[in-house]
């Protein structure tokens, strides 16, 4: 039995690597306050989370896949957090089993596996109930196949059979064993064979063939000793295969539980969006190649859980666009609107919804960051080699369709050469066919891009600041201007300055 709830064509792949920039876009980003409102303090919601975020899809198709499933969470909230109630139910079956048997004999698998199959033949009912109960209200291609998968696999006269068979492996009426004499005379070639069934007649007036038989002594521990060993020879295959069964359910169930706990860490996530009266809406997304981002009211899930109020969302017009320069007043949104592009390209391709009112986006080949990081506090290099070692590290690893978040690079330096450095950096990416989002206050570098009218390919913003120095955290379409309004943040420090008296 298989899932299929986050891939149409495999299992999730809970050994799959992390990627190596994983740590940079949990930190740039603030990905850790977005995976603890989607664990909600659960811890392995909270690995599974990130290690499901962190692998992006990159099939537009697989996206979709995953999106109609959600859809499906989110219209059926209850029905998806009880078919996960029910997994994690499920594999603590073989936690309760393990309380009561310590040795690993035979006899002991064979009970101890007995158990577990029958709390888990319990469950695949519950679990077939459910699913005939509520498969008419889900529509996604995903549901629809795990439903039928239940209704095909978990008939009612297979389950009847299960529990037929459990019973008899109980040996209620005792075992039976074949053997043969080997080498030695030493048994060999034991079998367990299934208990003749006796007659009415038989069990009043016992009769047929004479038989051998021998009794042990109530304490003659050596011969109940051998004896059990014996027995445990010839149940030895029935044991192990009854082992692989429970394996085989039990790894069914943990991978449901795995696939189901992603979409209910994206229900809770939604929940609190939506208390927040926060929009949501499932992206559009598109091949690599056709260079697209379009986004109304897009803004950072992260920081509306650190508000009180919604957080000021902005529209971008980015498609064709293979550069987007962001540049304007201190303080007036540009980080945050940086982040925004970056959480929504990896919640989009994550299969999730994406924090904003529309969007549609390419896929990208990896998303990566490049932000300013404080000084080095062992001293063995300057701000400037640091970021030049990593964006080298990104320009290896980094490929066509990419996406490049740079937030103040190369600011470490005079004006004068970080603008250089920058300039080469983003002209030789874009070339390669890189869509690169870079927010700077050096003028040189913004002014040298607008310059040159590459209009078609470059999309220039600017943070919106009032004629009175307010911010209104809005990113506009607008050309770099030669300041950031530092003087406003002066005010905003020290207060109006006051004239000297004389």
């Amino acid at each position: 039995m298989k899932a299929y709830l986050l891939h149409a064509d495999r299992d999730l792949d809970l050994e799959l690597p992390l990627p190596a920039n994983a740590e940079a876009l949990k930190q740039d980003l603030e990905l850790e306050t977005l995976f603890d409102a989607m664990s909600r303090g659960d811890q392995y919601l909270r690995d599974l989370t990130e290690k499901v975020f962190l692998t992006s899809l990159t099939d537009p198709g697989e996206i979709l896949y995953r999106q109609a499933i959600l859809r499906d969470c989110l219209g059926q909230p209850v029905v998806v957090r009880e078919l996960y109630s029910l997994a994690v139910e499920a594999l603590e079956s073989k936690r309760k089993a393990q309380h009561f048997w310590f040795r690993d004999t035979p006899d002991s698998l064979l009970r101890k596996s007995l158990r577990v199959l029958e709390l888990l033949t319990d469950m695949l009912r519950r679990l077939r109930k459910l699913a005939d109960d509520h498969a008419a209200a889900f529509r996604s291609d995903g549901y629809t196949r795990f439903f039928s998968m239940l209704e095909r696999d978990l008939a009612d006269d297979y389950l009847d059979d299960v529990e037929r068979y459990l019973s008899e492996l109980e040996f209620r009426r005792g075992t039976l064993i074949s053997a043969e004499l080997g080498r030695g005379n030493s048994g060999t070639s034991y079998v367990l064979r299934k208990p003749n069934e006796r007659s009415l007649l038989d069990r009043i007036a016992p009769g047929g063939p004479a038989s051998y038989s021998f009794t042990i002594p109530a304490r003659d521990e050596h011969g109940m000793e051998s004896l059990g060993e014996l027995r445990g020879r010839g149940i030895n295959l029935v044991a192990n295969a009854l082992a692989q069964s429970t394996d085989h359910i039990l790894s069914f169930f943990g991978m449901l539980r795995a696939e189901l706990g992603f979409y209910v860490a994206c229900l809770n996530l939604q929940e609190q969006l939506a208390e927040k009266g926060e929009p949501t809406c499932f992206p559009v997304p598109l091949p690599a190649e056709s260079s697209v981002f379009s986004a109304r009211r897009l803004y950072d899930a992260c920081l509306s859980f650190h508000l009180g109020s919604r957080v000021v969302g902005n529209d971008v017009d980015g498609d064709g666009k293979q550069l987007m320069l962001i540049t304007g007043a201190n303080q007036g949104g540009k980080s945050t609107f940086l982040r925004s592009v970056g959480l929504a390209q990896l919640m989009m391709q994550a299969g999730m919804f994406v924090p904003a009112e529309s969007l549609r986006a390419n896929v990208c080949a990896g998303v990566f960051m490049h932000f300013k990081r404080e000084e080095d506090p062992s001293m063995t290099s300057g701000k400037l080699d640091e970021e030049l070692g990593r964006m080298s590290e990104i320009a290896d690893s980094i490929a066509p369709s990419g996406l490049l978040l740079c937030n103040e690079s190369f600011a470490s330096t005079n004006e004068r050469e970080g603008s250089e450095i920058a300039r080469q950096v983003v002209g030789a990416l874009v070339e390669a066919k890189v869509k690169v989002v870079y927010v700077t206050h050096l003028f040189d570098l913004a002014d040298s891009f607008y310059r040159r009218g590459d209009s078609a390919d470059a999309l220039f913003l600017r943070a919106e600041r009032l004629p009175d120095g307010k911010r209104t955290f809005r990113v506009l379409p607008g050309e770099p201007l030669p300041t950031s309004y530092g003087e406003d943040s002066y005010r905003r420090v020290f207060g109006k300055a006051k004239t000297p008296s004389l």
